[in-house]
């Protein structure tokens, strides 16, 4: 039991060196990627900044804070899959080699998951940095407030991100077509993470819900934590409590999953 409980244990990191090695084999669309979010985050820039400049302190941030947050989030959309993807659960899904995942050792989303973070690391430094780069040479960009919390949040933040990409995956297993709940997904992922605009700016009932949703850990709260505009404690707290949600709301789906396919599988 213990061999067998250290097995799986050490399962999990080669598993996260195995997504991190994976995707580094596909360096030069990471490049690419890069290269795009940087070009796209000094158009947002150019755009906040006159917004900015229009309506000082909007939101709480100073034009120095919103462009610094304009690259953020921007680095975050390669880690956390702002855009959707990252898992190729309903390909498998669909051929039916799912079946086979659904058999291995180590539980489906943990394994998923393990894969996943090793993804997001390479992504991180390869398609995060340079944006980052870019906006501090041209623009100029504050420091962190606090280095460790924001490296914590950017992990949380993964995870929360995983957890619903993660639902939306496996709801193939009961959808002829899961296209729909792409767009839909990357429709609420892209507006509420606070990719499009801060969700600080939205006001009333409707900023206090947006700023309440998983989504707004994917990239408000990060970038809060590293301008220090949200305190480090309770946006951990509040992406945790996400992460847990979601995961457990996936670990349901894969054991409904599980049941489905003895089912039709026999």
């Amino acid at each position: 039991m213990i061999l067998a409980h250290g097995a799986a244990v050490s399962l999990y990191p080669r598993l996260a060196w195995y997504g991190f090695r994976r995707h580094a084999t596909y360096w030069a669309a990471a490049l690419a990627g890069a290269f795009t979010n940087t070009v796209f985050g000094v158009l947002r820039a150019y755009v906040l900044i006159a917004l900015w400049q229009a309506r000082p302190g909007l939101g709480g941030y100073d034009v120095a804070g919103v462009v610094t947050y304009t690259f953020l989030t921007q680095a975050c959309i390669g880690p956390m899959q702002l855009f959707g993807g990252g898992l190729d659960l309903p390909q498998r899904i669909r051929s039916g080699d799912v079946a086979l995942d659904l058999v291995r050792p180590a539980p489906l989303q943990l394994w998923c998951l393990s894969e996943d973070l090793g993804r997001a690391a390479y992504l991180f430094v390869v398609r995060g940095a340079p944006p980052t780069l870019a906006g501090a040479l041209l623009f100029g960009i504050v420091a962190p407030r606090a280095p460790a919390a924001f490296l914590a949040s950017v992990a949380l933040g993964v995870v929360v991100s995983f957890g619903w990409r993660y639902i939306v995956a496996l709801a193939t297993c009961w959808v002829m077509d899961e296209r729909g709940l792409s767009v839909f997904s990357l429709v609420v992922t892209t507006f509420f993470s606070g990719l499009m605009l801060p969700l600080a700016i939205f006001p009333g009932w409707f900023g206090a819900l947006a700023r309440a949703l998983p989504w707004s850990a994917m990239a408000q709260v990060p970038a809060d934590v590293y301008l220090g505009t949200a305190d480090p404690a309770r946006a951990l707290a509040f992406q945790a409590l996400w992460a847990a949600i979601l995961l457990a709301l996936g670990a349901l789906m894969t054991g409904a999953a599980r049941r489905k396919v003895v089912i039709q599988g026999g």
